[in-house]
């Protein structure tokens, strides 16, 4: 019997979240969700940590200033197991749409926070969720680490999906062990970083990093990035009176998907709101394996190991 492999419409959203409104940004998800199944969609992926915000308190204020929207962030963060969550669950069975997106989610420690990937499938369950591994620089102000039993690839209708939060798409280490789990859709999601120093290119940075991924790992890449809304911009200004001036830079996003030669297979999103739809025929993954397949005849096991450790991070051991 032949092998068949997946074909699909992928859409990768570039937008801001409804700034601390879970709420209303569940309900923008949703409206997005709907608008590219109509478009005839079957993966749908979502920015980092989209519900509900990012904390970009964290770069302009100091982390006194930045407590009380800590705070704010906390309040408004979720579980996955949420009743708004279940709206999107609910609604992915009804779409047959497969969903990737980020969120804040609340540890039950007060103040535990994760930036967290969940991955739900087109019958509407949760499948993955992966925590990200390292924080990155000021965002070590907001969240809690994740550990190593997140680093998992998830087989769904639109094949074996693997995800990684913004800067965690550096660590050659946490890709490879996603490569190694025979990935072959790697969903990479991202905000919009004005705040980089002046000769970082934000939207040129994601496209190198995903390039990579898709080139070494021959798979597709679909990259999420968010925007900053009005509204995030409006409400730092009470404590920031130039937080529009430090939050407004050109390419600071970008949003596209990449083919496994490296190559974007649609015109990408750079800065503007959007949805960037592409055409994946995981067959194309085959030939370029021929050449270099870093997971078989293209590595020398023999010579080199890589170990993780996937266990739970335990709080404490009762003797």
């Amino acid at each position: 019997m032949s092998l068949e492999l997946p074909k699909f419409k992928a859409a990768v959203v570039q937008a801001s979240p409804v700034f601390l409104n879970a709420e209303k940004t569940v309900d923008k998800v949703l409206d997005i969700m709907r608008e590219v199944a109509r478009n005839g969609a079957q993966l749908v992926a979502f920015p980092e940590v989209f519900i509900c915000a990012y904390p970009y308190w964290n770069w302009i204020l100091t982390p006194v200033q930045g407590s009380k929207w800590f705070e704010l962030l906390y309040k408004s963060s979720l579980t996955a197991d949420d009743i708004l969550i279940q709206k999107i669950q609910k609604t992915a069975k009804e779409l047959d749409l497969t969903v990737v997106i980020g969120m804040n989610e609340r540890g039950t420690s007060f103040g535990e926070l994760y930036n967290m990937n969940l991955i739900i499938d087109n019958t509407g369950e949760i499948v993955g969720k992966h925590r990200k591994l390292v924080p990155t620089w000021a965002e070590k102000l907001t969240w809690t680490s994740g550990d190593g039993s997140s680093l998992r690839v998830y087989p769904t209708k639109t094949g074996n999906i693997g995800t990684l939060a913004c800067g965690e798409n550096t660590n050659t280490l946490a890709r490879f062990t996603l490569l190694a789990q025979d990935e072959n859709v790697h969903i990479a999601n991202y905000i919009s970083l004005p705040v980089a120093p002046p000769d970082y290119d934000m939207a040129d940075a994601i496209k190198i990093r995903a390039a990579a991924h898709s080139f070494e790992g021959k798979l597709f890449t679909l990259v999420s990035c968010s925007t900053i809304g009005a509204d995030a911009v409006k409400m730092l200004e009470t404590d920031c009176p130039n937080a529009a001036e430090l939050l407004n830079r050109e390419h600071a996003a970008f949003s596209g998907i990449i083919g496994p030669t490296g190559v974007p297979i649609s015109e990408p999103l750079i800065d503007q709101e959007g949805i960037v739809y592409g055409d994946i025929d995981l067959s194309k993954c085959i030939q370029p394996k021929q050449m270099h397949d870093i997971l078989g005849h293209y590595n020398r096991f023999d010579i080199f190991e890589l170990r993780v450790n996937t266990a739970k991070t335990k709080r404490i051991t009762f003797l």
